[in-house]
């Protein structure tokens, strides 16, 4: 595979390819089992909300080498409505959908890094990483 692949996200088929193309970016820098549940999870949650909520976008997944340390980040972007109170949107419980509202707190408790950016009319781009 390569060190970088950028997927679509614009139906529900998508989000079930975003999880295979981080899983198997994950088993190929050597993470952990756990490790990949937890990218794999909060991939799956950011492309839901990426469809749901960005009304689609895309998921750039990067293999990231620093010395020995090997890892893997995913840039979710769209050019959806945004998101007006991001510090209510990373509270657990909060949703404006028929959620669990456990999307964007719980994508960032699974990664090692999480940055968030949006702007209201312009969209949302959410990255995280999960180092080895």
């Amino acid at each position: 595979m390569q060190q970088t692949e950028t997927l679509n996200i614009q139906t529900s088929i998508d989000i079930v390819l975003v999880r295979q193309a981080v899983r198997q970016m994950a088993v190929e820098i050597g993470l952990s089992l756990v490790d990949q549940t937890k990218i794999v999870t909060a991939a799956s949650e950011l492309a839901r909300n990426t469809l749901e909520y960005g009304e689609g976008g895309t998921v750039k997944l990067e293999m990231l080498q620093e010395g020995r340390k090997r890892g893997l980040r995913l840039t979710f972007e769209d050019q959806g409505p945004g998101i007006p109170n991001i510090e209510m949107a990373l509270k657990d419980g909060f949703t404006t959908g028929s959620g669990l509202g456990m999307g964007l707190g719980g994508a960032k408790r699974l990664a090692n890094e999480f940055e968030i950016q949006s702007a209201v009319g312009e969209g949302t781009r959410v990255i995280i990483v999960r180092w080895k």
